[in-house]
């Protein structure tokens, strides 16, 4: 949900949806029955395939720490989404003006999966990849079946502005333990960081003359207010439920604590009873019950449920950051956009209002097999400067890995709320990983299969965590899927 990160983007040539994750991932966007696991298995069963090229290396120097080819190829594959593909191209032009004699193959494409599926089976890899949208591989089976390098090197090199900095001292919290499975190597690098929550106008909001609300019976109040006035309380990705988490799992962790989240994470049996989760979807069915959700929204993907809302057609939706982004040709001017961390339901809550759920978005992996791996992390390393990062937060409206390189940039309405409710939120900042580590679980089947079918009315919220709990149960069991708990 992943999870990415600005992850959805609609192609408007192939007629199928592209989600920028995420999350993200994690990412979200339709095609959620993309058969993951078959490439996996077909990753496994190649045995690496047909090429017995080792990995070319330079001469590491200052210059190089990474010890890139620097005459041979550098190829970089980019999920082409909400984020688009400008900050990636001025950032690969840097590595060319550094390695004049090397070779750069930049492509950006919506369909990972299915563009990189036969290269990791053949063997032939690209050096770089941005694994992200609606085709992203199952990043933990990738892990699983050992087809990525660790990123370690990558981490402890100098970093790109001061050699008396390594680059793990110039990232975000959360970022290096992020790219973590199973304790110390490092597989991914998210790019992106995300701030995940409910977006609204705060135009709308003061028209209505409310503040957001911090308990569930001032939200049913100001939703009431909004339907009054013609305007739906939310809206949000119908084809592609498993946005609602973005604002529901951190309200989760809110009500009951962070061990609640962190035991659904684990699979732990029963994760889902706990009366926490039972009283926050009880408190989302009663938007359904109350008649505040956009009439048609089960059937809206997320473009045409987010440009709805830029209409004024609903107040609140969950997204993540890179909405601003992805929808800034329907928002309005005045619009004057803003993110909250989600209501609570009263002061019983153990965490206080503000509690967030802020991570790493667009995941960047180097393959095992790649040509040239020294390239691939030296090309993340220009990424990671400051140079390219205000690129980045400046083209796309969002915060990057890169701890700052914010300093002399007129932030965006979207980008300074979200940079403000990270401040708010302190160290109540929560990520689950359920997104990270069962792409199918938390997609298809609690997204859509439980949440989705949840909100349209379909399933009371007892029969919602049964069965969420029922698919949880039945990964946990599963010997084919690669398992991860938190440390």
């Amino acid at each position: 949900m992943g999870s990415t990160s600005g992850e959805h983007h609609e192609s408007t040539t192939t007629g199928g949806v592209g989600r920028r994750d995420l999350i993200k991932r994690s990412a979200a966007l339709g095609l959620v029955s993309v058969p993951t696991m078959s490439f996996l298995s077909a990753c496994a069963s190649s045995g690496g395939g047909g090429s017995d090229d080792k990995p070319k290396t330079g001469k590491k120097t200052a210059k190089n720490p990474l010890g890139a080819d620097e005459t041979g190829q550098m190829e970089f594959v980019l999920f082409d989404g909400g984020l688009g593909k400008e900050y990636a191209e001025d950032a690969v032009k840097i590595y060319q003006t550094n390695f004049p004699k090397a070779k750069t193959k930049f492509f950006p494409t919506q369909k990972i999966g299915t563009v990189l599926q036969p290269r990791f089976n053949q063997g032939n890899p690209p050096d770089l990849i941005d694994n992200s949208g609606a085709d992203q591989m199952d990043m933990g089976g990738l892990v699983g079946k050992k087809q990525l390098t660790d990123l370690t090197p990558l981490l402890d090199a100098p970093s790109y502005d001061d050699p008396n900095k390594k680059v793990r001292d110039t990232l975000r919290p959360g970022i290096v333990e992020m790219g973590q499975f199973d304790g110390s190597p490092v597989w991914i690098l998210y790019y992106a960081y995300n701030v995940y929550g409910v977006w609204y106008s705060q135009k709308a909001l003061d028209s209505l003359d409310e503040k957001y609300p911090e308990t569930w019976d001032e939200m049913l109040k100001v939703c009431a207010k909004a339907k009054k006035k013609g305007m739906a309380g939310w809206t949000y990705a119908g084809k592609y439920p498993y946005y609602i988490p973005f604002s529901l799992y951190p309200m989760i962790g809110k009500v009951g604590g962070r061990d609640v989240l962190d035991a659904i994470d684990n699979l732990e049996p029963n994760a889902w009873k706990h009366p926490a989760v039972k009283v926050c979807l009880e408190a989302y069915y009663e938007l359904y019950q109350k008649g505040y959700i956009l009439k048609g929204t089960p059937g809206l993907d997320h473009i045409q449920s987010q440009t709805a809302w830029a209409k004024g057609e609903a107040l609140f939706l969950p997204n993540g950051s890179w909405v601003e982004n992805e929808s800034a040709k329907v928002i309005p001017a005045d619009f004057d956009l803003a993110v909250s961390a989600p209501s609570g339901i009263d002061s019983s809550d153990k965490l206080p209002f503000g509690t967030i759920w802020a991570s790493g978005g667009e995941p960047f992996i180097v393959p095992a097999q790649a040509k040239n791996p020294g390239g691939g992390m030296e090309q993340l390393r220009i990424m990671l400067s400051e140079e390219s990062s205000k690129n980045f937060t400046a083209k796309v409206k969002s915060l990057s890995a890169f701890n700052g390189g914010t300093t002399g940039i007129d932030l965006t309405p979207g980008l300074k709320s979200g940079a403000a409710a990270l401040e708010k939120a302190g160290d109540n900042v929560l990520n689950p990983r359920l997104q990270d580590w069962y792409v199918q679980l938390e997609k298809e089947k609690i997204g859509v299969a439980c949440l989705g079918e949840m909100m349209a009315g379909r399933l009371t919220p007892a029969e919602t965590i049964k069965k969420i709990q029922g698919f949880a149960d039945e990964t946990a069991k599963d010997s084919s899927v690669k398992h991860y708990k938190h440390q």
